[in-house]
């Protein structure tokens, strides 16, 4: 065994346990959003694939490339996708219709619906905005 491979190997155990002791201390409420960010981060994994495969002679090399380069890309959209997924639960949620009026605008039709919104209905007549109007087939307020 070389030094620089005991060295190299004595970095990544050291890495391996302040890593552990690192997210060990996060509380589960955190860990989805911080590895979510991580992981879109790492694209620098995407420069060492590139870097592979700029520096690869055989068919073992660029086949480490293309696995690297892939799986680099996964670790990057699925951080973006986790990271969009985390944002759209703190958006506002629109304002739930009360079930009554939610039946009445399906069974009042087109001419109960434009009266309301002060548009002109089929007969040419205007209803007033916020002023529920049924017209009637003879074009008069019932």
């Amino acid at each position: 065994m070389t030094d620089a491979l005991l060295t190299d190997i004595t970095i990544f155990v050291l890495a391996l346990l302040v890593g552990f002791e690192v997210i060990s201390k996060v509380p589960a409420t955190l860990h989805t959003p911080l590895m979510s960010a991580a992981n879109s981060i790492h694209g620098i994994i995407l420069v060492g694939a590139m870097l592979i495969a700029a520096s690869a002679n055989d068919a073992l090399g660029y086949a480490l490339a293309f696995v690297a380069a892939a799986f680099a890309a996964m670790n990057v959209v699925g951080g973006y996708v986790v990271t969009g997924r985390m944002l759209k639960m703190f958006r506002r949620r629109p304002a739930p219709v009360p079930a009554g009026q939610a039946g009445q605008a399906a069974q009042a039709g087109p001419t109960t619906q434009a009266a309301q919104a002060g548009q002109a209905t089929p007969d040419g007549q205007v209803g007033q905005a916020g002023q529920p109007s049924q017209l009637g087939s003879g074009g008069t307020r019932s």
